[in-house]
């Protein structure tokens, strides 16, 4: 029997779908259904667009401190949900605890660092070739901007979805992922409307799987939306992207990855066996940012390969709801299907196993690059580890992709690894560190395949403000004709 019923919201009410539809959203550890939410159709995204237009005139020019205020409220009460947050995602999501929680920690910085940045869109005053005239450039909300967040980390990317259009005083519609509509979307509206958001500055509209398409489309090309963001696979953001494209309008695409981790032959192998596990199989893999490469020194190939499976083997895993639960499960059977059939494929073709089976992540070696696993994205409890004879090859190989997300060089010597960064091609890259890393003030975002545009600090502002030339003349002018 299902926990919780969930309705739209718009205008700030909760409402049901015009037509009375909903959908069941499933938990993934024990394939029950966890909650029913209403299931929009084109109609309802019509209505949550006239809601966000509204509200649009009174809330970009509400004064940076309320807007503020609000921000910061929002951050507290999120902190104070943490429990609630942890729970969910459990059931929603087959999130572990450890990850739930830093869901809400990063969220909440999201939250503080918009507040902060309410101010930063300024304008300049620029010289100019006509006498007596003021000559500015301002920078302004663009209006309604629609928002689509992903499940994998649910409560962080449908704040940030949010946080920056809001703070530069834009409006949203949200729609979140069908595989979490409560965690990506309705649960941060939840707590901002606590906070004291006005209605109808954000709506969130839930759908049935088999309508995603139909309402992203209606919602995109909707002529009150000035402006996308999307977070979620590369597959969909290339639609999402063509059809924003097709309407004029900017978008923020932060898309999927293939992420390299190299481990040089001077690092710390015991670090470097920790930095790879998390890298690798935090939130069983389901991270835009995970490691699904590890290339490794020749020389310390077999030592690290050997600690490194040893320790993914001692994972404890199983249901998400158990505190001492490190790999839960991934999203839905489909998913874990497609993970399994890369495993497989790879073995049967000669990769070997260091570690994996039983609900125990895998750990490939011996992949080659004919293999699907060497060149798709995983986003699941397996990764591949490569023996590379020096820096060049570990670096043709981190560049032998359509992604461009993050990376990670694992040394002791920072010269020789800034110097690897550079010829890295990715939006990210940690130097020392490995894969997974992300803070409210940073430019998050990817190149190539993994997307374009940046969330995070002033970059999130200029993303979702535009820039106006506005001259005061000095007099009256004198026309040529």
């Amino acid at each position: 029997m299902a926990s919780e019923k969930r309705e739209l919201i718009i205008g700030g009410e909760s409402v049901p779908a015009l037509d009375g539809r909903t959908t069941d959203d499933l938990n993934p550890y024990t394939g029950e259904v966890y909650a029913v939410v209403a299931a929009a159709g084109t109609a309802d995204v019509a209505r949550a667009v006239d809601a966000a237009e509204e509200a649009f005139a009174e809330w970009s020019a509400t004064p940076p401190s309320a807007r503020r205020r609000i921000l910061l409220k929002a951050a507290d009460v999120l902190e104070s949900r943490t429990p609630e947050a942890i729970a969910l995602m459990a059931q929603e999501v087959g999130g572990v605890a450890g990850w739930a929680g830093f869901n809400v920690m990063l969220a909440a910085g999201m939250l503080r660092e918009a507040a902060a940045a309410v101010t930063q869109p300024v304008g300049e005053v620029l010289t100019t070739e006509t006498p007596g005239q003021l000559s500015l450039a301002v920078r302004e909300p663009l209006g309604v901007v629609a928002a689509f967040s992903p499940w994998n980390a649910p409560i962080i990317l449908s704040t940030r979805a949010v946080a920056a259009p809001l703070a530069a005083g834009n409006t949203v519609v949200m729609k979140p992922s069908e595989d979490a509509p409560i965690a990506a979307g309705l649960f941060i509206a939840d707590v901002l409307h606590e906070a004291g958001l006005p209605a109808g500055v954000l709506n969130v509209v839930t759908n049935a799987p088999s309508d995603a398409a139909e309402i992203a489309e209606a919602l995109i090309a909707d002529p009150r939306v000035r402006a996308v963001n999307f977070t979620g696979s590369t597959e969909v953001g290339r639609i999402v992207g063509t059809l924003a494209a097709q309407h004029l309008k900017p978008a923020v695409l932060e898309l999927g990855g293939k992420n390299s981790l190299l481990v040089l032959d001077d690092a710390d192998l015991d670090h470097a066996v920790e930095a790879a596990t998390f890298s690798a199989f935090f939130n069983a893999g389901q991270i835009c940012m995970s490691a699904d490469r590890i290339l490794v020194h020749e020389s310390v190939a077999e030592e690290f390969t050997a600690k490194f499976a040893a320790k993914v083997a001692s994972l404890p895993h199983g249901d998400p709801a158990d505190p001492g639960t490190v790999i839960g499960p991934v999203i839905t059977p489909r998913s874990a299907e497609r993970v399994a059939a890369l495993v497989s494929e790879a073995v049967e073709a000669g990769a070997r196993v260091r570690a994996g089976g039983d609900g125990v992540p895998h750990v490939l070696d011996g992949v080659t690059p004919r293999m699907r696993i060497f060149t798709e994205e995983i986003f699941g409890p397996a990764v591949v580890v490569t023996a590379v004879a020096d820096d060049d090859e570990a670096v043709a190989i981190a560049n032998d992709t359509e992604h461009g997300l993050t990376a990670g060089i694992l040394t002791e010597d920072a010269r020789r690894g800034l110097a690897l960064a550079r010829r890295i091609r990715t939006g990210i890259v940690h130097v020392g560190n490995q894969t997974v890393d992300d803070a409210p003030q940073v430019p998050f975002g990817g190149v190539k395949a993994s997307g374009y545009g940046r969330f995070g600090g002033r970059w999130g502002i200029e993303s979702f403000s535009a820039t106006r030339w506005v001259t005061v003349a000095g007099g009256h002018g004198h026309f040529p004709i």
